[in-house]
């Protein structure tokens, strides 16, 4: 054998020894997410993840199936058959089902995120206060927001405590006075705030938004069609002009696709399931 062909069989068998070391590569695990829920059982199906549960005894709920589960091995309660308790369960998701790949434990739960009321308009000189005692009254304020609620262009209202709040069901006018109307609308705001003057004399604060509340009231139920069963909540969020969802697992590609659809940050997805960290 010359020293060409030699060379031509040793490249030939570096080739296919570094094929096969390729294919004898072990594909990369599929990931891991976590979550504290309730698991259920009974009613007809098996363990199951709750988002919610409803209050009766036994309590009743239902979600994705839970796989590999074994009751013998957790801490329970039961009762009529069904069969409950609260864990934080890791494992991985093939878009309807959890696999479990370690022994549940106990719930770690995070304190839920809070929606911030803040008034966003500056306080006046002399701070927030009636401008006409006579119209801030619990009549005008309810009169007020219904005319709101009446324009194309309004994207939602809330109130905010001036003070200390009286008891609303004893002092409903001193109650109204306490508060700080605000209402949000696309389009000319000055027009609207002198359109709401003329029956509220209370704190008034009339802000922009990019979105009528008719609008998000849209996205929402399109949002809802589209993520079917993988849907767990979803609501317009009035203080953020946007809408907000919950899912069992909102992926990036999911995020871009809404994104895409409706603009950057206007849907805003939240999963239940968190990745291992």
């Amino acid at each position: 054998m010359n020293r060409r062909m030699a060379a031509i069989g040793l490249a030939a068998a570096l080739t296919i020894t570094s094929c096969g070391a390729e294919s004898a590569a072990s594909p990369a695990p599929p990931p891991r997410y976590e979550a504290s829920l309730t698991v259920l059982e009974g009613h007809g199906h098996g363990p199951q993840l709750c988002w919610a549960v409803a209050e009766s005894f036994p309590p009743q709920c239902g979600g994705p199936d839970v796989v590999g589960w074994d009751w013998s091995k957790v801490g329970h309660e039961s009762q009529g058959g069904v069969k409950w308790g609260s864990y934080r369960v890791v494992g991985t998701w093939d878009g309807a089902r959890l696999t479990l790949t370690e022994p549940p434990g106990s719930p770690v739960y995070e304190e839920p995120p809070t929606t911030d009321f803040t008034t966003p308009c500056p306080a006046p000189e002399g701070g927030w206060r009636p401008v006409d005692p006579a119209k801030a009254t619990e009549a005008t304020l309810e009169k007020a927001m219904k005319r709101a609620g009446t324009a194309k262009e309004f994207a939602g209202a809330w109130i905010e405590p001036i003070g200390p709040t009286p008891d609303p069901s004893e002092e409903l006018d001193a109650y109204a006075r306490g508060q700080v109307l605000n209402l949000r609308f696309t389009g000319d705001l000055a027009g609207r705030e002198a359109w709401i003057r003329e029956v509220w004399g209370g704190a008034l604060c009339v802000s922009g938004a990019e979105r009528t509340e008719a609008e998000l009231h849209a996205i929402q139920r399109e949002v809802e069609k589209e993520l079917g069963d993988a849907l767990i909540s979803s609501a317009p969020s009035v203080t953020r002009n946007r809408v907000e969802v919950e899912t069992w697992l909102a992926s990036d590609d999911l995020r871009r696709t809404f994104d895409q659809k409706y603009g950057a940050g206007v849907v805003v997805l939240d999963s239940v399931l968190k990745p291992v960290g």
